[in-house]
């Protein structure tokens, strides 16, 4: 498969067998990898700062121009430093119950990942999750007749989900939506949501950056470009952070439902997308 049938926008760049400085001169000037670019980061700008579920989008994004991983190593400087500023601000605020299950069943679930990497299609772990997450956000807005159908909030959700969530982050950036499955039903005050969300994004992209480095993705060049985006990944954290702070919480938690189902449904629309132009 040539580059530009996966990539649709790569098509525009130099051969793969150009030299690894004229490709990285082309990304540093072109205006159409800067849109792509500047709209993931504030999009994860605003899922650090209280509106989960955007950062799922910032991927799919960037990955119209360059591929998925070096798409995530370019805004691995952006997203550390976004988690940095997330758990300082709500470093009083997470739910230490929570994150004594989550964390290292998480980190469980990234070593296992590992294993499989090879094995197990990125599109078929987002499918899966695209399906249990709209599944159970439907499930939330359909009432109370479905509630024997789902787990109730315990130490053992908390593992699972803990597991799951590190598994499928690891292998497409998706461990958002496996968490809420066992944080939302919670119904915890929203700074502890957030906050409890917090520590386990910055843990998960900590577990992460040695592989990218293993990879050989934590290049001087994407580095460089990562920290020219920086300004504007920490501006858009604190604008998330400012909006969750001004709204109730009856309605942060209906838009998190929603964003939760959006992002469902575009993680399976990308997997369908992906299998249906596999070679």
């Amino acid at each position: 498969m040539q580059p530009g049938a996966r990539y649709p926008l790569l098509a525009i760049r130099s051969s793969l067998f150009a030299p690894c400085h004229s490709r990285f001169l082309t990304v540093m000037t072109d205006p159409l990898f800067y849109l792509l670019a500047v709209l993931a980061v504030v999009l994860q700008g605003l899922s650090k700062g209280g509106f989960l579920g955007l950062g799922l989008m910032s991927l799919p994004l960037m990955s119209l121009y360059v591929p998925p991983l070096q798409a995530a190593a370019i805004i691995l400087p952006t997203v550390l430093a976004q988690d940095a500023l997330t758990v300082w601000t709500f470093r009083h605020t997470w739910s230490a119950w929570n994150l004594k299950l989550m964390v290292p069943s998480m980190a469980a679930g990234i070593a296992t990942a590992g294993l499989f990497a090879a094995s197990l299609s990125t599109a078929h772990v987002r499918l899966a999750i695209g399906l249990v997450a709209g599944l159970f956000v439907l499930r939330h807005w359909l009432g109370k007749r479905f509630e024997r159908f789902v787990p109730r909030p315990s130490p053992f959700t908390g593992i699972v989900f803990g597991t799951i969530g590190g598994f499928t982050t690891m292998l497409a950036n998706a461990g958002g939506p496996v968490w809420q499955m066992h944080l939302l039903p919670q119904r915890l005050d929203k700074f502890t949501y957030v906050g409890t969300f917090s520590v386990l994004f910055a843990s998960s992209n900590l577990l992460k950056t040695p592989a990218y480095g293993a990879l050989g993705q934590l290049s001087q060049e994407n580095l460089l470009v990562g920290a020219i985006l920086l300004p504007i990944a920490v501006m858009a954290n604190y604008t998330g952070i400012w909006l969750v702070r001004r709204i109730s919480t009856e309605l942060f938690f209906r838009i998190a439902y929603v964003l939760m189902f959006l992002i469902s449904v575009e993680l399976i629309r990308s997997a369908l997308t992906e299998m249906m132009h596999a070679p």
